[in-house]
């Protein structure tokens, strides 16, 4: 109770005394948190405590990088290179990364020949093949109907049960009496699998888009092709591993089993469940980090250290970095907050100048973004669905409401921005293309002068409620330092807010955006999930 009343009272003091404590992000975070909610909790409606103009010295500090800047490697001298005391770090030449811009592009790189006759040729041969398939789905949205990717995947199961892997994540928060009493589709908003990665041999595509119809033709999401890079190919394999080990595991006959030892998701103690699942994710960030780390040593500091052409010489044909990958986790139900620790520190970090362009398929940021972004120095421009492109509308019942539901949160939010001034600084653009919808998330960092990106995360989540505390999610942070890169991000943001109009007070006079007296009503209780 001490402690509450300190941070209620002296909130400035609180963080610059976490401020002091290095490599503590995660204190810092949480702590700091802990005060937001505190001095909201008094007058919230109409405007922001008088102290949220100083969220950059109230905001979680920087982690502490624990080594100095590197002279001899081109690590060094990027300003975001703490976020390696967090994840790992994976340096490629930017050749290695192209970012697509469109559903017929990502089809096109998603087009491979027939998994199951690349399966039966497998077979065939004289030696004994290493072709794996490893599938990682949500158990209530992949389950869904009688007729689902459930159902779909049984025949090559079937057929090919050795070479085969069908997970299914159930989330912990769904069991008892809740699992019996909410029906299908809505079960889906206690929590998900929602990682979208693909991976190819040593490829891997992040994106936000999953593999139905709608996203191969006419729903517009980000898309990012990682060629060639098997460092991080391996991480994203552990990690869909690690994550399948404490899911549910789909059998020949339909029905599912735990992996052996492993504690069952909604019907065994749920603490314990999730204390297994955390060991058994952050063992695979942790080994690949120590993994990078090492590999990092041996190149840059060893005492033999070959030079570039010696290098060549023996083999070794690629380039020297340019560009920094670094997954960001976010899997809170397990109690791994990766992404979110990362994602407020760069929007904390973001100085006066610098340009934020963020974008969401599904409006609806959490309290700490939203206070970051009112709250901080730089410019922003969000970009979000207008009603008619977002991918609930149009829909049967309830949820046809929803995109009504995120006018009014939208409305609100730009309501707020008016009240403390700030329409110059913070502009929202509404994204509409005819027979199209929008799903695309993400950020692009533009620093202060400079008008090309420097970073971006792309992944799957979404910046709201069920991104940060419900599903299990993963994106990356691209750092680059290559300009041919920095256009093409430029560039895919460029396109994207093309398509877009700014919003105003007189958008939400149109008809289309009249939102109903129950639906205003209602918002407030289920926008944590949706």
């Amino acid at each position: 109770m001490a402690a509450a009343a300190t941070a209620a009272a002296g909130p400035v003091f609180w963080r610059r005394l976490l401020g002091l404590l290095p490599g503590r992000p995660g204190l810092a975070a949480l702590l700091g948190r802990l005060s937001d909610r505190l001095g909201r909790n008094r007058d919230r409606r109409r405007r922001r405590p008088p102290w949220l103009l100083l969220a950059p010295l109230l905001s979680p500090a920087v982690p502490h990088v624990t080594s100095p800047p590197c002279c001899l490697c081109p690590e060094g001298v990027h300003r975001f290179q703490w976020i390696r005391n967090l994840v790992p770090e994976f340096g490629v030449s930017s050749s290695h990364v192209r970012v697509l811009s469109s559903p017929a592009e990502f089809f096109e790189l998603m087009k491979v020949d027939c998994l199951e006759s690349t399966l039966e040729e497998s077979l065939q041969t004289k030696f004994p093949s290493d072709l794996r398939v490893s599938i990682l789905l949500d158990f209530t949205r992949g389950s869904r109907g009688r007729k689902n990717s459930r159902t779909m995947l049984l025949p090559l199961l079937q057929r090919f049960p050795e070479q085969v892997r069908v997970s299914l994540f159930h989330t912990p928060n769904l069991r008892g009496l809740l699992r019996l009493l909410i029906p299908e589709r809505f079960n889906e908003t206690i929590g998900l699998q929602h990682i979208k990665v693909y991976l190819f041999d040593n490829s891997v595509v992040l994106s936000g888009a999953n593999l139905s119809d709608s996203y191969f033709t006419n729903r517009q999401d980000r898309y990012v092709f990682l060629q060639d890079c098997p460092e991080i190919a391996d991480f994203f394999t552990e990690l869909v591993d690690a994550v399948g080990d404490v899911s549910l595991q789909l059998q020949g006959d339909d029905t599912v089993q735990v992996v052996e030892g492993m504690v069952h998701p909604y019907k065994g103690d749920r603490a314990a469940y999730c204390k297994a699942a955390n060991k058994r994710v952050m063992d695979v960030i942790n080994s690949a980090r120590t993994r990078q780390q090492m590999l990092h040593a041996q190149t840059f500091h060893s005492n033999s250290l070959l030079t570039q052409e010696d290098a060549a010489a023996a083999g070794d044909q690629r380039p020297a970095p340019d560009t920094w990958i670094y997954p960001l986790i976010q899997m809170k139900p397990f109690e791994i907050q990766i992404d979110e620790i990362v994602t407020e520190t760069l929007l904390t970090e973001a100085e006066r100048g610098a340009k934020v362009y963020l974008t969401t398929g599904y409006f609806n940021l959490t309290q700490a973004y939203m206070d970051l972004v009112l709250g901080t120095r730089a410019e922003y421009q969000i970009l979000l669905a207008s009603p008619e492109v977002n991918g609930f509308f149009g829909a049967k019942g309830v949820a046809g409401a929803i995109p009504a539901a995120y006018v009014h949160i939208e409305r609100q939010f730009y309501s707020e921005v008016c009240s403390l001034g700030q329409q110059e600084r913070v502009q929202l653009q509404e994204y509409w293309r005819r027979g199209w919808t929008f799903h695309a998330k993400g950020l692009w960092l533009y620093l202060a002068g400079s008008s090309l990106p420097c970073l971006t995360l792309i992944g799957s989540p979404n910046f709201g409620y069920r991104s940060v505390h419900r599903d299990l999610e993963a994106q990356i942070a691209i750092v680059t330092e290559s300009r041919a890169l920095q256009q093409q991000l430029h560039q895919e943001q460029a396109q994207l807010y093309l398509r877009s109009g700014a919003v105003s007070s007189a958008t939400f006079e149109q008809p289309s955006r009249q939102v109903k007296l129950w639906v205003k009503m209602v918002t407030p209780l289920i926008k944590n999930f949706f």
